[in-house]
């Protein structure tokens, strides 16, 4: 019973020690940190700091140095309150092996993009300005030409983002009547949002046909009443059914539409606006050949395989654009003026004299030649073979579009495999996102992968410094 008991004291007698937040308050050290933090703020951190340490006295009935110490202590709350002053939203280097990574931003954007951007957000611009009358103007007009020019289209709209395209367009064409898709194209998008959800949201009515693995134009034709608003196509982006399966082509659903005067929308989900095939990517629909497949408005993102910023690109017949155009859900989902202006610029970089497979990120990571991948991963294993205790070894990976984009079509790439006995691969990857610049690795087969099929070649040494750091914490 002695230990117990002394114990007990020993633990009574460290929680007696534990300053009082007054008294920190009122200390000459408070003084320069409540001037540049607030007094609020700063109690709060102080609290902070007393709590964890009365939780390890408590635990183990010690009291931390950090605790005891007036210079530790004030660090730790200093250091304390400048994290909480860092933004949650960070910039990080995508070693996933993923180029469109949903979580991490999707498309990086070209220079003449985030150019774009800045001026746009530095002074006043033509958003909704005729400079011609002096009078208002429409924020529609600005990309509409151009997605025109790329696409062959005679009309498009532009609002925040793919789904609230097709949110817009089943409200405007389709509310209190009958949406007709296959069962096989009811897709669920990343965060749970489903097409149903998103059909019934908008005041339509879901009239599924076919089955999982096989519809047929059939089940279409016979779905048709005067109660049918439209049919709906939704391309399986993100996903691939494969063995025993079939669909009807576009250009038949397009034809059954026009023999019974119904338009006949398709959700892209991705959408890209050149052909991939020459890269060994063929199963991506290009918009254009959507368009002239007959399908009488298609619905896009920006921020995917387009290589722009977050949007929902709306093309098609100018009849039915304008009826979009004019209905309220247009004005709630509309896009704002600084993706707007990117989205601008990316779509400028589609027209010649550009090669767009040059200066739009995601179209040069999806079409570089392996050879320079293979010299990226061995220039960042050269930068951190200096590293003490540090394995690495070059190793061919399979990479991924990411973003809903080119299902099931790996793409060859090189990572890095980093180990270290001290380091466990859970512990590794936690300490490369605690860098000044974050990267995120994966883990495969137990070992950490910094895969640089995503990386750009300006962040291996960032890369090698953040590995660096982490051995050194």
């Amino acid at each position: 019973m002695r230990v117990p008991l002394q114990r007990e004291y020993g633990m009574q007698e460290n929680l007696r020690k534990l300053p009082k937040v007054q008294t920190l308050l009122d200390s000459e050290s408070a003084e320069p940190l409540i001037a540049l933090y607030g007094r609020e703020d700063v109690t709060d951190a102080v609290r902070e700091k007393i709590d964890e340490a009365r939780n390890i006295v408590l635990a183990d009935a010690t009291i931390p140095v950090s605790i005891t110490s007036e210079r530790l202590f004030w660090h730790d709350v200093s250091t304390l309150l400048d994290l909480s002053r860092q933004s949650s939203l960070k910039r990080v280097i995508n070693a996933t092996g993923i180029i469109i990574h949903t979580n991490l931003g999707r498309a990086p954007l070209a220079p003449e993009a985030t150019e774009a951007m800045r001026a746009a957000a530095e002074g006043y611009s033509t958003l909704e300005f005729d400079l011609e009358t002096g009078k208002r103007g429409s924020r529609h007009r600005h990309a509409e030409s151009l997605i025109c020019e790329l696409t062959g289209t005679e009309a498009a709209l532009v609002v925040n983002n793919c789904a609230g395209a097709i949110l817009t367009c089943l409200s405007a064409l389709a509310a209190g009547r009958d949406v007709i898709t296959s069962r096989g194209e009811l897709v669920e998008i990343g965060g749970s949002f489903r097409m149903p959800d998103v059909i019934t949201t908008s005041g339509a009515m879901l009239k599924e046909v076919g089955t999982t693995n096989k519809t047929h134009l059939a089940d279409y034709e016979k779905a048709i009443t005067d109660e049918t608003a439209l049919l709906l196509k939704s391309h399986t982006s993100n996903y691939a059914v494969v063995g025993f399966s079939s669909a009807p082509i576009r250009q038949d659903l397009a034809a059954l539409a026009r023999a019974n005067s119904i338009p006949f929308i398709e959700d892209l989900g991705s959408g890209v606006l050149v052909d991939l095939a020459p890269y060994g990517l063929p199963d991506e629909p290009v918009v254009r050949d959507v368009l002239t497949a007959g399908v009488d408005v298609v619905t896009f993102s920006g921020d995917k395989l387009l290589g722009g910023p977050q949007a929902g690109i709306i093309a098609g017949r100018k009849a039915l654009i304008d009826r979009i155009k004019s209905h309220p859900m247009a004005r709630a989902v509309r896009i704002d003026k600084l993706s707007l202006s990117a989205l601008i610029a990316t779509l400028e970089l589609y027209r010649a004299p550009n090669q767009p497979f040059e200066r739009i990120p995601v179209l040069r990571k999806l079409a570089e030649p392996i050879d320079l991948i293979r010299l990226r991963a061995e220039n960042l294993a050269t930068a951190m073979n200096t590293i003490s205790g540090l394995e690495t070894k070059i190793i061919p990976t399979k990479a991924r579009a990411g973003g809903g984009s080119l299902p099931q079509q790996d793409l060859p790439s090189f990572a890095v495999e980093i180990e270290n006995a001290l380091h466990s691969p859970d512990a590794l990857t936690a300490k490369l996102r605690q860098a000044s610049i974050p990267v995120i690795a994966r883990i495969s087969k137990d070992r950490v992968l910094i895969d640089v099929k995503a990386v750009a070649d300006s962040e291996v040494t960032t890369i090698a410094d953040a590995v660096s750091m982490a051995f050194a914490r």
